[in-house]
C-alpha cells in the first residue's frame, strides 16, 4: 500500500482558496502517480530499472500481473491538500467503505488553505485512517500555538459517515479508528535563536535540536499529539531551501534583502498511533521540487483477516452488503430470497 500526502499542489492564492478547488491539478497527480508506480513495476517485470526499483513486488508470487498493479481506492483534494492511497491490484477486494472528510482551519479560521484531509477504509477486518494536513505557519514565539490549535480542531471536527455493521457502530472520529496515520507540513519549528539553530545544523547536532523542537515538546506534553508515535529522526531539517538547491533559505551565501529570514526546521513530519504498527524506515528525499524536502515512512502493519468465525460479519461491513440491500429493498423481496443472496 503506497500513501502519498502533498501541500500546495495550487498555489495558496485568493482565488484559489476562495474559488473551487483545482481537481484538474489534483487529477494530473494521482495520473503522475499511476504511471510512476505502474512504470516501475513493468521495468521490474522486465528486469530493467535494477537498484533504482522502488516499488514493493507481490510476495510468494500470487495475484499474477494483474495483481501487480497499484489501483487508487481513495483520494481527496482540499485547495492545496491532496491525500490519495494505491494498494496493489489482488488487495483491491479487501479494501471496503472508503469515505474522506476535510477540516478547513485556515483564513477565518475555516477555510481550507490550512487544514486537514481525512481518508478512512477497512483493510480486511481492520480499520485505516490516513490524515493530510497543512499547519498554520510562522516562526515566531507563539506561532506554535496556533499549530496546536489547527491540530486540536482536525482531529475534533473530522467526523465520518455514520453507520453500523451486525449491529457494532462504525468509527465516526479519527482515534476511534484500529490504525492511523497523520503526515504533511505540520510547520512546526525550533525554539531556538535563529543563529544558533544554524550552527547546530551545520554541526548536525541533531539531539540539541530535537531537543528544542515544538513538535517533540508538544507530544511530550500531552497536548495535541498526546498519545502519539514518532520514529527517530536522523536526517537534517526538511525546512527551508532555495527552490531547485541545497542551501538553506537566507543562509550566508545567499543574497539576504528584504526578504525574510527563516531558520532551519523539521516541518514534514508522519506520527502514528494504534496497536499493530511498527515503523522500519524514516527519513527525507532530496526532490528539489519546492522549498521543503519530502519525507517518507515504511511501516509494517498486522491486519486482523476474516476467518470463518467472523466471515459474516466481514460481508455485512462489505460494499457488496450495501448493494445487496439497496437491490432487496427496489426489488422489494420476501425473507426467503434474502436468505438465497446469504
Amino acid at each position: 500500500m503506497y500513501v502519498l500526502g502533498f501541500q500546495e499542489v495550487v498555489p495558496l492564492r485568493a482565488r484559489n482558496v476562495l474559488g473551487a478547488d483545482k481537481k484538474r491539478v489534483g487529477m494530473r497527480w494521482i495520473e503522475l502517480t499511476r504511471a510512476a508506480l505502474n512504470r516501475s513495476h513493468s521495468q521490474r517485470s522486465r528486469g530493467g530499472g535494477g537498484g533504482k526499483q522502488k516499488v514493493h513486488p507481490v510476495r510468494d508470487g500470487g495475484g499474477g500481473e494483474l495483481g501487480r498493479e497499484y489501483r487508487c481506492v481513495v483520494s481527496k483534494q482540499m485547495v492545496g491538500i491532496l491525500l490519495t492511497v494505491w494498494v496493489r491490484s489482488d488487495l483491491r477486494r479487501f479494501v471496503r467503505r472508503p469515505s474522506v472528510s476535510c477540516v478547513g482551519c485556515g483564513v477565518m479560521g475555516c477555510l481550507g488553505n490550512k487544514g486537514g484531509v481525512s481518508v478512512r477504509f477497512w483493510l480486511h477486518d481492520t480499520s485505516f485512517c490516513f490524515v493530510c494536513c497543512h499547519l498554520a505557519s510562522g516562526g515566531r514565539e507563539g506561532d506554535e500555538a496556533h499549530r496546536n490549535a489547527n491540530a486540536t480542531e482536525i482531529l475534533s471536527r473530522t467526523t465520518f459517515p455514520r453507520g453500523h455493521a451486525l449491529n457494532l457502530p462504525l468509527p465516526q472520529n479519527i482515534l476511534d479508528h484500529d490504525r492511523v496515520i497523520l503526515l504533511g507540513d505540520l510547520n512546526y519549528r525550533i525554539s531556538l535563536p535563529e543563529a544558533k539553530t544554524r550552527l547546530l545544523v551545520e554541526r548536525q547536532d541533531w539531539k540539541t535540536l530535537l531537543e528544542n523542537d515544538q513538535l517533540r515538546a508538544e507530544v511530550c506534553r500531552g497536548g495535541a499529539f498526546q498519545g502519539w508515535s514518532e520514529g527517530p529522526i536522523g536526517f537534517s531539517p526538511t525546512y527551508k531551501y532555495h527552490p531547485n538547491s541545497d542551501a538553506y533559505y537566507g543562509c550566508a551565501t545567499a543574497a539576504r534583502g528584504r526578504n525574510k529570514r527563516r531558520a532551519p526546521a523539521w516541518c514534514d513530519r508522519v506520527l502514528w498511533r494504534g496497536a499493530g504498527l511498527a515503523q522500519t524506515r524514516y527519513d527525507r528525499c532530496e526532490s528539489r521540487l519546492s522549498d521543503h524536502r519530502p519525507v517518507r515512512a515504511v511501516f509494517a502493519v498486522e491486519v486482523d483477516a476474516p476467518g470463518d468465525l467472523n466471515s459474516l460479519r466481514s460481508f455485512f461491513m462489505s460494499e457488496r452488503f450495501d448493494r445487496d440491500q439497496m437491490l432487496l429493498r427496489k426489488d422489494d423481496v420476501n425473507s426467503a430470497r434474502f436468505g438465497d443472496t446469504l
